[in-house]
């Protein structure tokens, strides 16, 4: 297995000093379509990225220096870190700035520091240790949207290692705009990025893998989960307990857009949950709701949120509930405070004993199923949903400012 010591690759991160509040290196208003081109029409972000081509359905060719990009979202390091964090994630939305200070207390309540960089890392270091058991040498790298390492830093660096091509590996693992749609935009600004500058290397071209809400490996390291929150209520409230799966919730508008015929998000979603409950619980029902909501309320987003859906099954004689963040691949700081603490609260509150499952982090057979997922789009074969995304899919149309009262 290669060492790539780079920023961006787990070695590097995580022995350098920690830069606080760096700037992020796209500017304000940034945009990665092309002039008198919309967001939605052809050539896709897809095809754009892969050099202007369609990802293709044959093999690599052999010989070309290959990479694997794991690209998060990102989080604060410190609490210094946290508002310019948050004004990076937010930044053109006109989010309020109470909202913002909502919100940052969540992290200040953990030292101003996300779990998932960490989680990050420590999946880049179980996908290095995987590949390199499976005879695969590859390099591997990390980047994210909103915080250090910036995606477009690390994208320097692949062009200054000699990278040709990027197989990009996004911490989600479903469709919608924010999902999977932004990965590719992500990777669009870093191209763009490096392509304005003269004095740099050429970058690699790049194809983002396909979601993996139904891999074999994340089924099982959340089925397992799901089974051992089960065990940890008393043995006679098990058989009644209500299992509930959780994911982000998402304007209904983008779900509305989410894949090419719209609504993929709760489809993969439930497909997902569907899945573990069968490994785990055959038989048994679950409900599925939405967590972690944020936006003003005139904004419809996807419900119910688990906190009402907690009630709801409180007034209807439920006794237990385990809840599996089957929308989540670690356990970042909307499970820990949204979930472990506000919904547990919730439950408390309502009598209801509660237990919730892991994510799937870095269990081995998760790990497993993304080098597999890798491999697949190595050897060929037809694109699939993620890779080869249209132009159109999960764009949401840009909402118009009201217009002035007279």
């Amino acid at each position: 297995m290669s060492t790539v010591d780079a920023p961006g690759s787990s070695t590097d991160t995580t022995d350098r000093p920690h830069l606080a509040r760096p700037q992020h290196p796209a500017p304000e208003g940034a945009v990665t379509t092309p002039a008198g081109q919309r967001p939605d029409e052809e050539p896709s972000l897809a095809v754009r990225n892969n050099g202007g081509v369609a990802p293709s359905a044959e093999p690599a060719p052999a010989g070309r220096r290959e990479a694997l990009l794991v690209l998060g979202f990102g989080g604060p390091e410190g609490h210094d870190d946290v508002m310019p964090f948050l004004l990076n994630v937010t930044r053109g939305r006109g989010i309020p700035p109470e909202r913002l200070e909502a919100v940052a207390e969540h992290y200040h309540h953990f030292g101003g520091v996300s779990p998932i960089n960490d989680q990050n890392k420590a999946l880049v270091a179980a996908l290095r240790e995987d590949l390199a058991a499976a005879g695969v040498d590859l390099p591997v790298y990390w980047g994210n949207r909103n915080w250090a390492p910036y995606v477009e830093d690390v994208w320097r660096q692949l062009a200054t290692d000699g990278i040709e091509h990027a197989y990009v590996l996004a911490t989600s693992a479903y469709a919608s705009a924010s999902g999977c749609r932004q990965y590719h935009e992500d990777v669009a600004r870093a191209r763009l990025a490096l392509s304005a500058d003269p004095a740099a290397p050429a970058g690699p071209t790049a194809e983002k893998l396909p979601h993996y809400y139904d891999a074999a490996g994340f089924v099982q390291a959340n089925a397992e989960a799901l089974a051992a929150a089960l065990a940890q209520l008393p043995e006679e409230l098990q058989p009644g307990a209500r299992l509930v799966a959780t994911a982000h919730s998402i304007p209904n508008a983008m779900a509305d857009v989410a894949g090419p015929l719209g609504h993929a998000y709760e489809a993969e979603l439930m497909a997902a949950a569907q899945l573990v409950v069968d490994a785990a619980a055959p038989g048994r029902p679950f409900d599925l709701v939405w967590q972690s909501r944020s936006g003003p309320p005139s904004v419809p987003w996807l419900e119910p949120d688990v906190n009402d859906h907690l009630r709801t099954l409180a007034e209807n004689g439920t006794e237990a509930v385990v809840l599996f963040p089957i929308g989540f691949v670690s356990d970042h700081l909307e499970v820990i405070w949204d979930l472990d603490n506000e919904a547990e609260e919730t439950a408390g509150e309502l009598g209801l004993a509660f237990a919730r499952a892991a994510t799937a982090g870095t269990h081995p057979a998760f790990v497993t199923s993304l080098r597999e997922l890798l491999a697949e789009r190595r050897a060929g074969g037809e694109p699939r949903l993620g890779t080869n995304c249209p132009a159109f899919c999960c764009y949401v149309e840009p909402r118009r400012p009201a217009p002035a009262a007279d």
